[in-house]
C-alpha cells in the first residue's frame, strides 16, 4: 500500500514540476495546471489502485517508464487545455509529445529486459497511451475540424461498447499491425500538432490514419464477432482488446 502511494505521489511532485517549467515557457494558466494534475491524478490513481486490488508488490521497472510518460502526457494535457485561452505553443506540445513516443517503446524495452512484463503494466502503458492520443487528437481537431476527434475517441467508445456487449471485453491476439497502427496515429498527430507539413498534406495523413484506425478496429472485432458464441474458460478474466496501444 505503502508503494503505491509513494507511485502516486512521485507521479503528483514530477507533474507539479513540469508544469511549473511549462508556466514560465508557455505562460499555462489555471485551466492548464488544473486539467494536468487532473489527468496525472486519474491515469496514475487508477494504476495504484489496480496495484492495491491484486495486492501486487509494487510497480516494476517499466512502470517507471510508464509514469515518467503519464507525467508528459498530462503536461501535453495542460498545455492543450491553455490553447483555448491563447497561452499555448505547438513548440511545447510537439516537444512532449515526441519524448512520450519514444518512451513508448522503451518502457516495452525494459519490461522485456528486466523479465517484469505483466498484464497490469501493459494496461497501464495503454491507457497512457490512449490520454496522449485523445489529447493530440482535441489540439488538432482546432484547425483541422471536429472529425479529428474520432481518432481519440475511439478507443472511449469501445470501452462504452464493451459494457452492453459481452464478447467484445474477449482477449484479442497479439498482432503487429495492430501496434504500427497506434504508433502511426501518435506520429500523424504530433505532426499536425507542429504545423511544419502543408496542411492539405497533413490532412491527408490524418485521413489515412484515422483509415487504417478503422480496419484495425474492425478487424478485431469482427474477430471477436465470429467468437462470440465461444464460452469463456473458467478462471480467465475476459480482457478488453487492446486496438489502440498494446505494450511495447
Amino acid at each position: 500500500m505503502r508503494t503505491a502511494r509513494s507511485f502516486c505521489l512521485i507521479g503528483l511532485v514530477a507533474e507539479g514540476g513540469l508544469l511549473a517549467v511549462l508556466s514560465s515557457y508557455a505562460g499555462l494558466s489555471f485551466a492548464g495546471w488544473s486539467v494536468g494534475l487532473v489527468v496525472v491524478s486519474a491515469v496514475v490513481g487508477l494504476f495504484a489502485r489496480a496495484l492495491l486490488k491484486r495486492a501486487a508488490a509494487g510497480p516494476r521497472p517499466a512502470d517507471w517508464v510508464t509514469l515518467a510518460r503519464a507525467v508528459l502526457t498530462a503536461g501535453v494535457a495542460g498545455i492543450v487545455a491553455g490553447a483555448f485561452l491563447g497561452h499555448a505553443t505547438a513548440g511545447a506540445i510537439v516537444v512532449l509529445s515526441a519524448v512520450a513516443l519514444v518512451l513508448d517503446g522503451f518502457d516495452g524495452y525494459v519490461a522485456r529486459r528486466t523479465r517484469t512484463a505483466s498484464e497490469l503494466g501493459a494496461r497501464f502503458d495503454m491507457e497512457v497511451d490512449a490520454v496522449l492520443i485523445l489529447v493530440l487528437s482535441i489540439d488538432v481537431s482546432r484547425a483541422f475540424g471536429a472529425w479529428v476527434l474520432a481518432i481519440g475517441l475511439a478507443r472511449y467508445g469501445l470501452l462504452g461498447a464493451e459494457r452492453v456487449v459481452p464478447w467484445l471485453r474477449r482477449r484479442v491476439p497479439v498482432r503487429w499491425w495492430r501496434k504500427a497502427v497506434a504508433a502511426f496515429q501518435g506520429i500523424v498527430l504530433t505532426v499536425a500538432a507542429a504545423g511544419v507539413v502543408p496542411y492539405g498534406v497533413t490532412a491527408g495523413l490524418i485521413v489515412v490514419a484515422l483509415v487504417l484506425l478503422a480496419e484495425s478496429f474492425g478487424r478485431d472485432i469482427g474477430w471477436l464477432f465470429r467468437r462470440r458464441a465461444t464460452p469463456t474458460i473458467v478462471g480467465v478474466p475476459p480482457n478488453r482488446p487492446r486496438q489502440m496501444v498494446p505494450h511495447g
